[in-house]
């Protein structure tokens, strides 16, 4: 499904289907971040995962750049019980519209297919929609929490960088599930055994991440396999599901300094958490992205081999083929 235009020749850009449309997004951004504020690290609203930000650069590539004002009042919503002043609460929302969109204009310069089939498009996503497109937000927030005074000296560059990859982290994490599901066909019969399979998978990812979160030893690497099953058996929707439930788990334990956070300061513990959330994300997405390549790639095989298989009959040489070649060759042979 490609990126929709809201013009009036767009039968989805009705005036009254836009409106419900943005409400929707509005609604849903302020849900996200209501739930994401019980994740904060810093001054009680930076998180190192901001799925708002996810949500908002899916809405932009599902149905254009016009969806901007209601991720604004979204944020706005969000930051309006945290700004330490109406300028700020300004800023803020700005910087957090601002970075979305510059994420979808990047997107776009490279042509961009929010199907998330092929292997170039995941990179994008991840360069130029995640780290690139999102230091907007953090740069324009930190500045503006720095110049407000609501920052303690020597914060600066924590904020900034949790604030960074925390909106990284919900482009990664939120925005191709939301791609996919929006934009993708669901088959209409799935087996009970694929669900069960589903089932369990979730079951141990969430058992494994809470053991190597909670313990005093460092198995982080343990949900690694899982993240693999995920997206070699259900690809982007799998995958990146996997990898979100990895990343909601291990915010806590962070924040709390268990596990393999113990023993270290704020900075360190987010690095760590971060490490360990991007490494997670990229495992999904590629290793997805590239399974759904080889089952595409697959698949127009299958069609070509169809194709030269009903041809093949056609193709049977003429049964006189051989007696005018034996006709032109016989004056040849004679003495």
């Amino acid at each position: 499904m490609l990126a929709l235009r809201c013009s009036a020749s767009d039968p989805l850009g009705h005036h009254a289907d836009r409106i419900l449309r943005l409400a929707a997004v509005a609604a849903a951004y302020y849900a996200a971040g209501r739930c994401g504020l019980l994740l904060e690290v810093v001054r009680g609203q930076v998180t190192p995962l901001w799925p708002p930000t996810g949500i908002a650069v899916a809405a932009l590539l599902l149905w254009g750049l016009c969806m901007w004002p209601a991720i604004a009042l979204g944020a706005v919503l969000v930051n309006w019980p945290f700004g330490p002043s109406l300028w700020a609460l300004v800023g803020i929302s700005a910087g957090n519209t601002l970075a979305p969109v510059c994420a979808v204009l990047l997107l776009r310069q490279v042509r961009f297919s929010p199907t998330l089939t092929a292997l170039r498009d995941t990179l994008s996503l991840v360069f130029l929609g995640a780290l690139t497109g999102m230091l907007v937000s953090a740069t324009v927030g930190t500045a503006v929490l720095a110049g407000t005074g609501a920052l303690r000296p020597g914060r600066t560059w924590a904020t900034w960088s949790v604030w960074w990859t925390g909106d990284a982290m919900g482009v990664l994490l939120v925005t191709p599930l939301l791609l996919v599901l929006f934009g993708s066909s669901w088959p209409r019969r799935i087996p009970v055994a694929r669900w069960a399979e589903a089932a369990t998978l979730v079951a141990a990812t969430a058992a494994v991440t809470l053991l190597a979160t909670r313990t005093s030893l460092n198995l982080s690497f343990l949900v690694f396999p899982f993240l693999i099953w995920a997206a070699y058996r259900f690809q982007i929707v799998g995958g990146v599901a996997c990898a979100l439930l990895v990343s909601v788990l291990a915010v806590p334990a962070a924040a709390a300094g268990t596990g393999p956070f113990a023993g270290h300061d704020v900075a360190t513990r987010m690095l760590v958490l971060q490490a360990l959330n991007g490494s997670a994300a990229l495992t999904s997405l590629v290793l997805a992205t590239v399974v759904a390549e080889r089952n595409r790639g697959h698949a127009q095989l299958a069609r070509v081999h169809l194709q030269l298989s009903q041809l093949l009959p056609q193709l049977t040489p003429f049964k006189g083929l051989p007696r005018v070649r034996q006709a032109e060759a016989s004056p040849k042979d004679a003495p």
